[in-house]
């Protein structure tokens, strides 16, 4: 990792205030007059005081540190509100220092900022925070340009077609609110852009694909009827977005014809293997709730092949792979969502497709640590038989016996933390 200082003022730990914490000399590649160790895992802290905040909205703020002794995960404050919780500060190299970068909402003013250890991995070094990159200095695509650029998108989507490739939607850009050291887009632009140059692009259009799912970046677009009339596809991520914020009323108001995709995530973390258990089947929670609350009707994910993605380094599925898995192998182009109990009992989540053959997928989700029975009910028709694929700690997308039908439904044992995929025979 390229030790690159990245742009805006720079604070110095050393100056700043510490609790349970240190200045030292000893680690060479060090800036300043020395750097911060934390003298624990917990409870340690390092404040910044008065730091310059130029602009509203979602600013990067960035970390340098070393942490050989391994991974050290800290809480961020901001002006005393949490911002960033359980940050991961990946362990580096005996005297290698690394910038972290994490993404806060902030609000103009002078501010202090705290990062606290909370107890997960060891101790760490930092040496200076530099401030968010106004955003004047992030790198922006010329207004002179917008016909150009969507000139170059539309000629992509025809060199795929030519090659047999038929795109089904292209994204204007990436983490528009992210993308200070790429290309960064103002919602005021992106709606310019929809406006007058997206609609001469011969496929669908995917914007703006918030990296947080921030409504801010995207509610403009919905309040503006134009901009709205290029846009078919309502991108967003979910890194760090909590499940409150899932549902967006703002679009079951105004989106009624268009659709609504998570375009990218990985959950819950990129340090674990993804073959850990339980941790994976958080990634079946999550699935649940992309498409439960938040109503997405595409779930991607980010890395396919890598030690924390689906597939393994070696190509082999994962546990986090059977996640997906329990998704997409059973509800396929086709499968709408219907109705279902989201959470029938505590810790047991539940989500339904049905295609228009008549064929229902039920998953359902057992985050407990016991057992539990769950009964099931079809409206309108009698059940011969329920298929059945489980995931828990020992299996993997391994069939079970078929449930026998009971009248309009079926009963079932959901092991402790599973994940079981039912197929439903009429």
């Amino acid at each position: 990792m390229r030790d690159e200082v990245p742009h805006g003022s720079q604070y110095e730990a050393e100056n700043a205030t510490l609790v349970n914490a240190h200045t030292a000399t000893d680690t060479p590649g060090y800036q300043g007059e020395g750097y911060v160790r934390f003298d624990g895992a917990t409870d340690a802290s390092v404040q910044f005081e008065n730091v310059v905040i130029g602009s509203a909205g979602t600013k990067n703020l960035a970390f340098r540190y070393s942490a050989p002794a391994g991974d050290v995960h800290v809480d961020i404050h901001v002006a005393g509100a949490l911002v960033a919780e359980g940050v991961l500060f990946p362990r580096t190299d005996e005297g290698t220092w690394v910038w972290k970068s994490i993404q806060a909402q902030m609000t103009p003013g002078q501010w202090p900022v705290q990062v606290v250890t909370t107890g997960e991995g060891d101790r760490t070094s930092t040496t200076s925070w530099p401030r968010p990159t106004p955003r004047q200095e992030a790198r922006r695509l010329r207004h002179d340009a917008y016909g150009a650029y969507a000139d170059y998108l539309n000629a992509f989507v025809h060199h795929m077609r030519d090659n047999g490739v038929e795109l089904y939607g292209i994204s204007v850009q990436n983490e528009p609110d992210y993308a200070h050291e790429w290309t960064w887009w103002t919602t005021e632009e992106m709606n310019r852009f929809l406006r007058e140059f997206a609609g001469r692009i011969d496929c669908r259009i995917i914007a703006p694909e918030s990296f947080q799912y921030v409504k801010r970046v995207s509610d403009p677009i919905l309040e503006d009827p134009e901009a709205l009339a290029n846009l078919d596809i309502l991108g967003a991520h979910l890194y760090g977005t909590a499940v409150a914020d899932f549902p967006y009323p703002l679009f079951e108001d105004n989106g009624a014809d268009k659709e609504l995709w998570m375009t990218e995530v990985y959950h819950p973390n990129s340090s674990s293997s993804a073959n850990l258990w339980p941790e994976a089947l958080k990634v079946a929670e999550h699935v649940h709730h992309a498409m439960v609350d938040a109503e997405f009707q595409a779930y991607v994910w980010w890395y396919i092949r890598r030690f924390y993605g689906p597939l393994l380094e070696d190509g082999t599925i994962s546990k986090r792979g059977c996640m997906l898995a329990h998704f997409s192998k059973f509800v396929r182009p086709g499968h709408h969502r219907v109705e279902a109990q989201k959470e029938p009992q505590a810790g047991v989540l539940t989500s339904a497709y049905a295609d228009d053959d008549g064929g229902l997928v039920v998953i359902a989700v057992n985050t407990t640590t016991a057992a539990v029975e769950q009964s099931f009910a079809v409206k309108g028709c009698a059940v011969r038989s329920a298929r059945r694929w489980l995931t828990d700690a020992t299996r993997s997308i391994e069939e079970q016996p078929a449930v026998p039908g009971r009248g309009n439904g079926f009963t079932a044992s959901l092991p402790p933390e599973s994940v079981t995929t039912f197929v439903v025979r009429k």
